[in-house]
């Protein structure tokens, strides 16, 4: 690992034990820094050096490009959220009344809704239930028909922690003619991730989770040779081709992923993400990757210990930072209550008690936790 003094880089206060990344990650004290710098900038001065603005958006399309293994930074489209990307693949589609997409009962909201939105147009969802199967690609495979025309999954689940084997999904949608689009909020930042092994058409992902950055800015891949099958959906002045002529009559729509970028820029989330990505690219994500793999492997052996039921998988290559649990002696709320009163921060998610650390967590705060669920269980 890069010596990076990261007591330095996350100052979080004295008492907090943050394993909560799934959710909202503190961001690293050089993104902080850069959003403080440019704020400062544009009350001194605004605009006055935009070139160097766009220089720091440059830099986080090639941040971006290399942390999904993609072939140009130009692939790259950034947008608010995850769910405005989904969006961008539900609605930039055509569809004719009979097609529908597969999806599964655990994903979150914004991977279910909006496409259960196209029923309107008279497509229909069809949902794989694959908890407590040891084979979920098999499972939503199976749900594919004649009339299918994409899968929609979560390279993780958000509330079990299940990770899924993409190529395999993959591998089994392309056989069949079916799109696959990924929804890898819950895995960019914390494993590695080439968008050519894993086989999928479409990948979105906000930066604020594993990517440790602001709320509000994201990223959003299409493959190249799908781009011009997917209509946009939102048009303005960056969709366009020539992006600088104001004057222009006869537009014609960006060849590139700035195609789906609709107007302005978010300047004060691109800045905090590219410093925060500089520092996961500092240490190497196979070792960010090695480091989070770690700490979950701790808590799933600690919690079997003290005879917690895991609702995350424990086999190898079934997990990435998310482990949930819950223990018959107290409800997942009463456990999660205790911990929040001793400066745990958790979430209740899947039914159970959702940790997720991260690479910098030190194992001196997963001890604590696990303390601190010891005595929630005894006070139960």
């Amino acid at each position: 690992m890069t010596e990076i003094d990261l007591a330095a880089e996350f100052p979080q206060r004295d008492g907090l034990i943050y394993l909560n990344h799934a959710a909202v990650a503190p961001w690293p004290r050089r993104s902080a820094e850069a959003v403080a710098r440019l704020a400062c900038e544009n009350a001194l001065q605004g605009a006055w050096d935009y070139r160097h603005w766009e220089a720091t958006e440059a830099r986080l399309r090639t941040r971006l490009k290399e942390l999904i293994g993609a072939a140009s930074a130009e692939d790259i489209a950034l947008v608010k959220n995850t769910s405005e990307a989904l969006s961008f693949v539900a609605y930039g589609l055509d569809w004719s009344p009979g097609d529908n997409v597969v999806t599964n009962d655990q994903e979150f909201p914004s991977n279910r809704w909006v496409w259960e939105s196209l029923e309107r147009l008279g497509v229909t969802t069809r949902c794989a239930s694959i908890g407590g199967t040891s084979d979920p690609e098999a499972v939503i495979l199976q749900q594919i028909d004649d009339d299918t025309r994409l899968v929609a999954v979560s390279s993780v689940q958000y509330g079990s922690g299940l990770r899924l084997d993409l190529p395999r999904l993959a591998q089994g949608c392309r056989a069949r003619g079916v799109l696959l689009c990924v929804d890898a909020i819950q895995s960019l930042g914390a494993l590695r991730f080439d968008v050519a092994k894993t086989g999928a058409d479409f990948v979105a992902a906000d930066g604020h989770k594993w990517m440790l950055g602001p709320e509000g800015i994201g990223l959003f891949w299409v493959r190249p040779e799908l781009r011009e099958r997917l209509r946009p959906i939102e048009v303005g002045w960056r969709t366009a081709e020539s992006i600088a002529d104001y004057s222009q009559v006869d537009w014609q729509i960006a060849r590139t992923a700035r195609r789906f970028e609709c107007g302005s820029p978010n300047m004060l989330g691109i800045h905090g993400l590219e410093a925060s990505l500089s520092l996961l690219q500092e240490i190497g994500l196979e070792e960010v990757e090695r480091i989070i793999l770690r700490n979950t492997r701790y808590l799933i052996d600690n919690l079997a210990e003290i005879d917690c039921e895991l609702l995350t998988p424990e086999a190898p290559g079934r997990h990435a930072g998310i482990v949930t649990f819950r223990h018959p002696a107290a409800p997942p709320a009463a456990i999660a209550a205790h911990l929040k009163a001793k400066e745990v921060l958790c979430a209740i998610r899947g039914g159970g008690v959702r940790l997720s650390p991260h690479f910098y967590t030190p194992r001196a705060d997963l001890e604590r936790a696990l303390a601190h669920v010891r005595e929630a269980l005894r006070l139960a």
